[in-house]
């Protein structure tokens, strides 16, 4: 059920009420902070997984998934049940996540080759959340995944990280993985997750005093899965999976069966060393001073629409349809579906009640937050396309709070796409501007799963629901030209 207000103001009134945290004061166009430190910030842990599905956790009510370490955390904290992204691929997200600016203000349309585009990554000319806590006395750490530039000028030492110990582009292997750091890459014996479980653990340790801002960038449960450790596959081993949509036809079910178990071992696999740095946060008598927020990069499919991956998906068919764009081929299905923009995501904080918030929340909401979380606020000129929501997680109401989604993604590897939708809690239309005809639009309120495409419906309440959405849609792309 959803916090009521009052639950909310039943809060803890120790040391972590945001009204009260020393508020930092910034001077200067890129939004420095020459704010003096204050012991009553809290310490922020940021746990961000690589390709999990909304669906993918048994607080999520998937009773064949086991992540028992997970689902404490999510009774512990407030569960957003409307977590979006705005771009459903790896560095896009990223980028928005980091900036609060949108893929395409940012030039990075999808994940982030780098071999094909060796000079692209997050420019200096936009600031990161990191690097103003960094500059207003938080040590900010990143352990594991960047994938926002490969070249030196794009480290994350120059975007706000004060210590990396990971890997800049997007993949690496699964087990004995070669990582940089502290500017040196070594070769590590075990499995990928582990290991960068061990990095976090260590910098627990060594900044125990505080305050700091540390962020867990797993890679897992990206593909590939395999190898994983033996309890992490155990529960899985005889497991038939129940499957989102069985009957989508010509859906190749034994494969996505297959693919689904090692999916759900990798997703234990981070579950157990969530545990593990919980753990650590007790040992080290952080955690009633400590933020923890666990959330993803984007929404995942394992099989809805028949479909597998994110906003790139790939059919799951064992005959695949005919081309009807010559833009995109037989292969894949770009989207914008709400299981590819909704991410797991919840915020333990100490004092909190447990509870829900059901508020629309984008990925470019992080940084205000974060900031407000801080107690550092930016400068005026600094441009945030996202909203502080600390209030709401307060209980606090935001009057003007709009539940309104914006969403694009340019797909560039594979296919291409310019794909843009706005999403109300009751509508969504997504249109892609690279592909005429390719428009769909989905009443939500009564088809939550988007089956029904009613973008070519003669009805007359849906042409002008279509046209009154067409008209949002580009009032928003207006907006950040």
């Amino acid at each position: 059920m959803p916090l009521s207000h009052n639950a909310f103001r039943r809060l803890s009134a120790r040391f972590w009420l945001f009204p009260l945290l020393a508020v930092g004061v910034f001077a200067g166009s890129r939004g420095l902070p020459a704010a003096e430190p204050s012991p009553a910030r809290p310490n922020i842990l940021f746990i961000l997984t690589d390709d999990q599905a909304p669906t993918a956790l048994g607080a999520a009510g998937n009773t064949e998934i086991h992540t028992p370490h997970l689902d404490r955390l999510f009774r512990q904290g407030v569960r957003l049940t409307n977590a979006f992204v705005a771009t459903p691929v790896c560095s896009p997200s990223r980028a928005e996540l980091m900036t609060s600016r949108f893929s395409s203000e940012l030039g990075i349309h999808d994940w982030i080759n780098n071999r094909a585009e060796p000079m692209l990554g997050l420019r200096q000319e936009f600031t990161t959340w990191p690097s103003l806590l960094q500059q207003a006395g938080y040590t900010t750490g990143l352990v594991g995944k960047w994938h926002l530039g490969d070249l030196d000028e794009f480290h994350p030492t120059k975007r706000g990280y004060s210590y990396f110990a990971g890997f800049r582009s997007g993949g690496t292997v699964v087990v004995n993985p070669t990582l940089e750091v502290d500017g040196e890459k070594k070769k590590h014996q075990g499995l990928t997750t582990d290991v960068l479980t061990d990095y976090a653990l260590q910098f627990l340790e060594d900044h125990a005093a505080g305050p700091f801002a540390l962020s867990v960038h797993y890679r897992a449960p990206h593909a590939p899965w395999l190898p994983v450790a033996p309890e992490d596959s155990a529960p899985y081993a005889d497991l038939d999976p129940t499957l989102p949509e069985p009957d989508f036809p010509l859906l190749d079910t034994p494969r996505l069966k297959k693919m689904t178990r090692e999916y759900y071992g990798s997703m234990s696999g981070v579950d157990r060393n969530v545990g593990r740095l919980l753990a650590k946060l007790d040992e080290q008598k952080l955690t009633q001073n400590t933020v923890v927020i666990y959330t993803s990069d984007h929404g995942y499919h394992t099989g809805h629409h028949g479909l597998w991956y994110k906003g790139n998906a790939h059919w799951m068919l064992t005959e695949l349809p005919p081309q009807r764009w010559p833009q995109i081929d037989r292969v894949r299905r770009p989207n914008l579906f709400d299981q590819a923009l909704r991410v797991p995501t919840v915020v333990r904080f100490p004092g909190a009640q447990p509870g829900e918030l059901s508020q629309t929340i984008s990925n470019i909401d992080w940084m205000p937050t974060l900031l407000a979380i801080a107690g550092v606020k930016p400068s005026a000129t600094l441009q945030l396309r996202g909203h502080d929501f600390s209030p709401l997680l307060r209980g606090e109401q935001i009057a003007d709070w709009s539940n309104t989604l914006y969403a694009e993604y340019d797909m560039r590897h594979g296919a291409k796409t310019q794909m843009r939708a706005i999403r109300t809690p009751q509508w969504k239309l997504m249109i892609d501007f690279l592909n005429e005809g390719r428009d769909e639009l989905y009443d939500l309120k009564n088809d939550p799963r988007e089956h029904t495409n009613l973008a070519d419906s003669t009805r007359p309440e849906i042409v002008a629901k279509k046209a009154e959405l067409k008209r949002l849609l580009q009032q928003q792309m207006e907006s950040i030209q």
